[in-house]
């Protein structure tokens, strides 16, 4: 298993004449298997259609988009999402109604790619390495908290063993504690099960500490400003967010997002003018 992506010149563009809104504009960069990257930029930018059409959600106007060198998004292409592409979304999409292991068990039975024995022994390995979520096994969504929902929607991930695993703004609401602790669970399970990570996020903080590069996206229509390459060590540890290392990666890339955000606030001014 692999899992290297590429973006090649990929434009978005919704509707037609006069309506028509340009979302995407010749985006290209290229993904390592295994690597983790960040896609920050001001609200609007196109971070979550980018991410919808790597998922195979959602079509592309120009340009393509290839994992291992087979074309998942191009002009003519119907969007055709996989299990070998899997997305933890920001708003929770665990079923209220099934218990912890019924949602992990979930994809692989409905597809018929595991048996129910089988599904289930692996659903309890994920959990158990995750923390020692199997102990939540027989438990509904809602009587967990919000960082163990997100630990299981990780896990729900996991389970069909995907190439790519795409998060949009997993942690965003979460208080800065429980998005800490987050960050943590998600660089070890990064780690033990060596997945290529795309992570759409506002927060530079959580980006520079989570990935290998931060790519830094222009207002709308969005397109690739700036790649920074992370030279942290792994394993990254709370320690690195006061280092001087840390300090120029961040400043770097702030000055490229408020730049950016600076933008889509005047542009957002004259257009309500």
């Amino acid at each position: 298993m692999s899992g290297a992506l590429s973006m090649r010149g990929v434009s978005k563009t919704y509707g037609s004449g006069e309506a028509s809104v340009e979302a995407l504009r010749d985006c290209s960069f290229e993904v390592r298997a295994e690597e983790f990257v960040a896609i920050v930029g001001p609200s609007g930018c196109g971070k979550t259609t980018l991410l919808n059409a790597i998922a195979g959600f959602d079509t592309v106007s120009t340009g393509e988009i290839t994992l291992d060198g087979r074309r998942l998004a191009a002009p003519g292409i119907a969007p055709r999402p996989g299990p070998d592409r899997v997305v933890v979304f920001q708003h929770g999409a665990l079923f209220p109604w099934k218990t912890v292991l019924d949602n992990v068990t979930y994809g692989p039975l409905r597809q018929k790619a595991l048996s129910r024995p089988a599904a289930e022994a692996k659903a309890l390995e994920l959990l158990r390495a995750s923390g020692g979520l199997d102990t939540t096994a027989a438990s509904y969504p809602a009587q967990l908290s919000s960082g163990m929902q997100r630990r299981v929607e990780i896990v729900r991930a996991l389970m069909n063993d995907p190439r790519l695993l795409l998060l949009d703004e997993p942690f965003r609401a979460m208080d800065g504690f429980s998005k800490a602790t987050m960050h943590q669970h998600l660089l070890d399970m990064h780690r033990r099960y060596r997945k290529t990570v795309v992570f759409i996020t506002h927060d530079l903080d959580e980006a520079i500490y989570l990935a290998d590069t931060v790519v830094v996206m222009t207002t709308r229509p969005g397109t690739v400003k700036q790649v920074i390459r992370v030279n942290l060590e792994r394993p990254r540890v709370p320690q690195m967010l006061y280092s001087r290392e840390y300090a120029e990666l961040k400043r770097s890339a702030a000055e490229s997002v408020h730049e950016e955000a600076r933008r889509a606030f005047e542009r957002g001014e004259k257009e309500q003018a």
